[in-house]
Formats: C-alpha cells, sequence, structure tokens
C-alpha cells in the first residue's frame, strides 16, 4: 500500500462510494471536505485507490479515522488496512494517545479495531440530517 497526500481527484472518487446499508450512513454527504490537509490517500502499487486515512492531532490524542472502499469491506482486508494506517501514525508522530470513535451498530468495524488493540473508553450520540441520532463508540489504542 502506497499513502500519499489526498488530493481533489481522491476526494471525487470517494464521493461516488456507495455502502450497502447499514453502512450508508458513511455514505459522502455531498459537502465539501472539512479539513483536507488531514487526509492521506491509500492506493495499491497500481495507482488504484483503496481507501484513506485521516490524522488529527488533537489536545491531548491523535484521532484517527479512515474508510475504505465499499468493495473491499468484509474481505479480512481491514485488519492490515488498520495496522498500515496506526505504523504510519506512530512513526510520523509519535503519539502517547490515539483514538478514534465509530457507530455502535458497525459490529464489523468494533471487532476490528478491538482486535488491533482498541478498547471502549465511552459512548456518545450525535445527530445528523437524513439519520438522526446516532450512537458512538469511543475506542482507544492500548497496544
Amino acid at each position: 500500500m502506497r499513502l500519499e497526500p489526498a488530493d481533489g481527484g481522491m476526494f471525487r472518487e470517494r464521493a461516488g462510494w456507495r455502502y450497502p446499508p447499514p453502512y450508508d450512513f458513511y455514505n459522502d454527504d455531498g459537502q465539501p471536505v472539512k479539513n483536507p490537509e488531514r487526509f492521506l490517500a491509500v492506493r495499491d502499487d497500481d495507482g488504484s485507490l483503496l481507501g484513506f486515512y485521516y490524522f488529527e492531532h488533537g489536545e491531548d490524542a491523535f484521532v484517527f479515522g479512515l474508510g475504505l472502499r465499499p468493495d473491499l469491506t468484509g474481505r479480512r482486508f481491514g485488519e492490515s488496512f488498520v495496522r498500515v494506517g496506526l505504523d504510519h501514525l506512530q512513526t510520523r508522530y509519535s503519539p502517547r494517545r490515539v483514538v478514534l470513535d465509530v457507530a455502535a451498530f458497525n459490529q464489523r468495524a468494533i471487532r476490528l479495531y478491538r482486535r488491533a488493540g482498541f478498547v471502549e473508553t465511552g459512548r456518545h450520540t450525535e445527530t445528523f440530517d437524513g439519520h438522526g441520532a446516532m450512537e458512538f463508540i469511543d475506542l482507544e489504542l492500548h497496544p
């Protein structure tokens, strides 16, 4: 996997991704991407977009986000995808803490994050147009 700064082409391609229900929550909402400089495109050796990472330096932790192309989800590719992102984060920033959150319905991703060493630290609810109130699980990396 090759990591490179995200560009307009990556965001346009990502905007066309369509996940099946209930994962369609993760479909692009058509709004401009906030903080595009915090994204990295992840490509294979042929240059095909596999997904993206998002890194945000918070007050006391790095926020880790990611997205995998819809046709690659559920195919046991996620664990290596998460590991590459975490390795990059560790090498580049050496964070003391890494956190992420995930929609509580997304049991597939929750199992993946737990295998990667994340543990639940809390829960919160956010409200989204078209989706209503959504519960999220807060996770922190414990290597």
